[in-house]
């Protein structure tokens, strides 16, 4: 990749060099396009988001992005992480219970949470007979929000088992079914993730890509098909500035300092945080620590203890190492039912269950 570069630019530089890149880039190529920004010190930036904006204006721009990508991969993962490897094979992580604000689990030294979805994660191999087995929480956060919020539309379609996404892109977009393409329903899906993590109209346009009366409409559009998100978001709000806290469901705190703030942006990102507070610390703090220690109770109760182990809690999923043997089966079953029964919600909970012999290489198993 890097000789690649060097032929695409015309000679040899250091890649990895901020001032050289841009060099090549500004002086030598004349690359340039409009809302191009500077570093803090005045140097022309060759960060990612600066570069995504020059993507169409040379060959090489791709292949740096590419690059970095891959020395990324390199330089996090692939160099490092053998080495921490201990004497028994095994690689272990510290788990922090008070490492996040929303009090999930964290992971460090080093930090499997963040363990791309790519080749690297092959390398993470079952012990002899045993397999990996992954149960991740199908959209919870979305699931959390019609509970939270009572909005019987929301919760009609999670209980009829529809496609959040299609649901509301049919919604949002007024179309119908048949009528809702591969980008619509991505479009339906970043105005989801965007509601639930507080996400305002400027975000959105930018990351629907369309222009600001576009994103307008469309985040009206939502609010008003789900009216009940909305009252949800401003009474969360409210009692934020009141009181200085949000909680979750199951009384989790989380304080906000600054929600009344003189400075807009400031209270505005404050308010963005205290609305996802509860959802997220709802789904990937509470319920999912619930589900362990209900999955621990029912393999106690079942003798499963000594051949299934909890390894690793990643945001919404949890993955265990099981004994392949005759109660393998009846191990999976056992933890994806704890996960879903964990409490009497008034929307179904539905569990994605994947088993394989190394995290990279999994297939879903009923």
């Amino acid at each position: 990749m890097e000789e690649k570069i060097w032929k695409l630019a015309g000679e040899k530089f250091n890649v990895n060099s901020p001032k050289q890149l841009a060099e090549i880039l500004f002086d030598k190529l004349k690359l340039t396009v409009k809302g191009l920004k500077k570093t803090s010190g005045g140097a022309r930036s060759t960060r990612e988001s600066e570069l995504l904006k020059l993507r169409e204006a040379h060959p090489v721009v791709e292949s740096v992005l590419s690059y970095r990508e891959l020395q990324k991969l390199l330089s996090t993962y692939i160099d490092p992480l053998p080495k921490r490897v201990d004497v028994t094979g095994r690689l272990h992580t510290s788990l922090n219970q008070m490492g996040t604000t929303t009090g999930r689990l964290s992971s460090s030294n080093p930090n499997l949470q963040n363990i791309p979805a790519t080749e690297v994660r092959r390398a993470f191999v079952a012990s002899p007979g045993y397999k990996l087995a992954s149960f991740d929480y199908s959209q919870i956060e979305m699931r959390v929000l019609a509970w939270l919020s009572g909005d019987q539309e929301l919760i009609k379609i999670f209980k009829n088992g529809e496609d959040i996404h299609m649901a509301v892109a049919t919604r949002v977009f007024g179309v119908s079914e048949s009528e809702v393409t591969k980008e619509i329903r991505r479009r339906a899906k970043v105005i989801n993730f965007g509601v639930v993590y507080g996400m305002g109209i400027t975000s959105l346009q930018k990351n629907l890509n369309s222009t600001r009366e576009e994103a307008e409409k469309f985040y009206n559009n939502f609010f008003e098909r789900f009216p009940k998100i909305k009252n949800f978001f401003e009474k969360t709000k409210n009692e934020a500035r009141q009181k200085g806290y949000t909680t979750t469901a199951y009384g989790r705190r989380r304080y906000f300092p600054m929600i009344n703030s003189p400075l807009s942006y400031v209270r505005a990102e404050a308010e963005r945080m205290a609305v996802n507070a509860p959802i997220q610390g709802t789904a990937t703090a509470d319920i999912i620590k619930m589900a362990m220690r209900d999955v621990d109770a029912g393999l106690g109760e079942n003798d499963l203890r000594e051949s299934c182990h909890l390894l690793l809690q990643v945001h919404d999923e949890l993955l265990y190492e099981i004994r392949d043997d005759k109660n393998f089966d009846k191990a999976v079953k056992l933890i994806k039912e704890a996960m879903i029964s964990v409490d009497n919600l008034p929307v179904p909970l539905v569990i994605n269950t994947y088993t394989g012999k190394n995290w990279g290489e999994m297939v879903p198993c009923v």
